[in-house]
């Protein structure tokens, strides 16, 4: 029989043993990159959701896998229509992926809130210099990059080709523009015989307005001295909405049933000739092609230009870093692996938009006339911050002020007064209450 002693003594070198042989096989599951050998372990959340964008997206992971042993990437699929509330939700339970993939105007709210990492210290030079100033500037809050910024898509018409031809009207080009007034009449000879000239599917006005209403030199948001942002409707914001309610409700060139409309929604109509032209982002030419009958006929134009040219706002596509994620450096890395010049390509041709990246854009492939490549690529320098970029409160103004306003104003409801009343009295209400 032992004696105390010698059965504590036992049970020590028992638990030395185990302990012993535990310590590798701990290390070798372990999620750290700190030692042991582990194998550190992102998860990359994507927003992708066309066929090709899901298999250029997969198939680059696959190969960051397959190069890099220690940094195991996890592809997680996630949604544009329920993006913003899942990430909050993710966010404030602790459980938000490594690697986000948002847009541009989602990021304010979580920049500020502190979910993010300010990426400024985290990226290779070779990425800073590559992505424009201006790009840059759409994930910047404050003095920090919260996302990296790498598609982007301009806003442009897409025509008809043969109702546009035997019209006899000016074709426009990123050299020649139409104007806005000239747009406008442009419309009107377009219409008839059933054919409306344009078809602006609003059911999001929003963005559409504020981002095409730059080119009327139009910001609709000032900043005061003391950074705050306000509604300020001036001249150049009216532009653009003037253009589309007197189309709609003045000459009749613009097709009111499609107000409430998504873009996917008008290509039937736009196919069967009901109208001439739809204004649309530049990622819808890949539902054309697949969904337009043998022989349609059609091309991609410029969006009208007014007193700034042809700029536009745009929010591009980000790939940000969870601010709780344990490897930031790690996911970093990631990213720019996924950006280089080539994969930059390989993810714009399958989202069918453009890449941020200069070296990128002068891929050749982005450059042909087919599919109206071209165009969009002439387009790039002039694309710009969304107006309601850093604005916080922007989603709720947006939902409860903007939303409601201009689709009362487009259908006819309401004046151009009482537009900019709500837009700007209610709206710096909503405003105020985030900027306390």
């Amino acid at each position: 029989m032992w004696t105390r002693e010698q059965a504590v003594s036992v049970r020590l070198l028992v638990t030395a043993a185990v302990l012993a042989l535990l310590v590798p096989l701990l290390a070798g599951c372990s999620d750290g990159g700190s030692g042991g050998g582990g194998v550190i372990r992102l998860r990359f959340q994507s927003l992708a959701w066309q066929k090709e964008s899901v298999d250029a997206t997969k198939a680059l992971v696959k190969e960051w896998n397959a190069t890099h042993p220690g940094i195991r990437v996890q592809y997680v699929q996630g949604s544009w229509d329920t993006v913003h509330d899942q990430l909050l939700t993710a966010f404030e339970g602790g459980e938000a992926p490594d690697v986000i993939h948002d847009a541009s105007d989602d990021l304010a709210d979580f920049a500020y809130g502190g979910y993010l990492a300010d990426l400024g210290g985290l990226l290779p030079q070779r990425l800073k210099d590559d992505i424009p100033a201006q790009s840059w500037e759409t994930a910047t809050f404050g003095k920090g990059v919260y996302g990296v910024p790498f598609l982007q898509e301009p806003r442009v018409l897409i025509a008809n080709t043969k109702i546009l031809t035997s019209s006899g009207v000016r074709i426009p080009t990123p050299e020649r523009p139409w104007s806005w007034a000239e747009f406008g009449q442009v419309t009107k000879k377009l219409s008839g015989d059933g054919t409306y000239g344009v078809a602006w599917p609003l059911k999001e006005p929003v963005s559409v307005t504020l981002n095409l209403s730059l080119s009327a030199g139009g910001r609709l948001f000032a900043r005061g001295t003391d950074g705050k942002a306000e509604v300020e409707f001036t001249a150049g914001d009216a532009v653009v909405p003037a253009t589309i309610h007197d189309q709609v409700n003045t000459d009749k060139s613009g097709a009111r049933t499609t107000l409430g409309m998504g873009g996917s929604d008008t290509l039937p109509g736009f196919f069967g000739g009901r109208y001439a032209m739809v204004p649309l982002g530049f990622s819808y030419r890949q539902q054309i092609v697949q969904q337009a009958p043998p022989g349609f006929d059609w091309t991609v134009l410029p969006a009208p230009a007014g007193s700034a040219g042809l700029d536009q706002g745009v929010s591009p596509q980000t790939l940000s870093v969870a601010q709780d994620s344990p490897h930031k450096k790690e996911a970093a890395q990631f990213i720019d692996f996924m950006l280089g010049p080539p994969n930059m390509v390989r993810l714009a041709k399958g989202d069918w938009m453009l890449p941020t990246g200069t070296d990128a854009l002068k891929d050749p492939a982005l450059h042909t006339t087919q599919d109206g490549w071209a165009t969009g690529a002439a387009l790039a320098p002039y694309l710009r911050p969304a107006p309601a970029q850093s604005v916080r409160g922007y989603p709720e103004w947006k939902d409860k002020v903007a939303t409601p306003a201009l689709q009362e104003y487009y259908s006819g409801a309401i004046g151009a007064s009482e537009l900019k009343k709500r837009l700007v009295q209610d709206g710096n209400r909503v405003l105020a209450r985030y900027q306390r």
